[in-house]
Formats: structure tokens, sequence, C-alpha cells
């Protein structure tokens, strides 16, 4: 597990729960690797935009609607950032494997609307063989992610 998330997790208290399952890359396998279906799993985007970088949060079930974060951001120039651009931004976490918690790396989080209605979240821990579940609404007062619209559904 990434050390900054679990050091906020647990100095917060969080109630959360690790898995540990084969070495995955994608939020679909990770949803195969835990025989749950890919709405429950939750996958991270990074956009970057003119001037910063941002974290679209979504379940893996949906992808992210580029036009929509464009009009939500006001930035006509967003777009998905490579592994490349970002790898550097979560120095403890293995790329790809970000957890949905960019407070803790000073960048925005953005949750797609329809991430709302789940009461749980399962989502990577940092690495790509660990992944946490928790209650959507305790990832919520941790991170006060910007609720937008912007997944588009597989």
């Amino acid at each position: 597990m990434a050390r900054k998330l679990k050091e906020y997790l647990d100095k917060n208290k969080a109630k959360y729960k690790v898995s540990t399952h084969q070495e995955v890359y994608t939020a679909q396998e990770v949803a195969a690797s835990l025989h749950v279906p890919g709405k429950d799993i939750v996958k991270v985007v990074i956009i970057k935009t003119t001037n910063k970088y941002v974290m679209a949060v979504l379940s893996a079930d949906h992808k992210v609607n580029v036009d929509k974060v464009r009009t939500v951001l006001r930035d006509p120039g967003a777009r998905l950032a490579t592994e490349g651009e970002f790898k550097s931004l979560f120095p403890d976490c293995d790329v790809g494997a970000m957890p949905p918690f960019g407070n803790l790396y000073n960048i925005g989080v953005y949750v797609d609307k329809a991430l709302t209605e789940d009461e749980e979240i399962v989502f990577q821990a940092g690495s790509h063989v660990e992944t946490i579940r928790m209650k959507y609404s305790d990832f919520d007062g941790l991170v006060g992610p910007e609720v937008v619209d912007f997944g588009k559904h597989l």
C-alpha cells in the first residue's frame, strides 16, 4: 500500500479493508481477480490541463468523456495524460496504480456523479497487487472531491 495513503487512512481512523490479489494492471483485471463487477471497481485517470494535472475518478465500466472534462475544467486543451507525464507525481505508487486520493499529492480530485451512487468502492492501493474497499461516504469525507458528470458507460 502507498505509504502516504496508509498514514492518512490510519491517522483519520478510516474504516477500510485491504485485499491482496495477483498482479493486474487495469481496473477490469482488478474486478476479475476479485470476482466483482466492473462497476464496483474505481479507476483513476489523470487529466493534463493547460497548467496542472487533475485526477478523474470513475467506475471501471465507464470511460472519461474528454469533451465533458474540458467543459467542467473550462480548458479546451485538457486531455488524458500519459503515464510518462504523471508517474513522478506519485512517487510511492506503482505507475498506473495510484489511489483516488489526489489530495495527498496536491492534485484536484473530480469524481464522476455515477460513482456517488455506490455504497462501497474498491480501488488500487498504490500497487498492482493490493486493493482497498471502503464506503463511498468515508472516501468522500476523506478526499472532498468535486462531483461532476464526465463519465460515459462502456
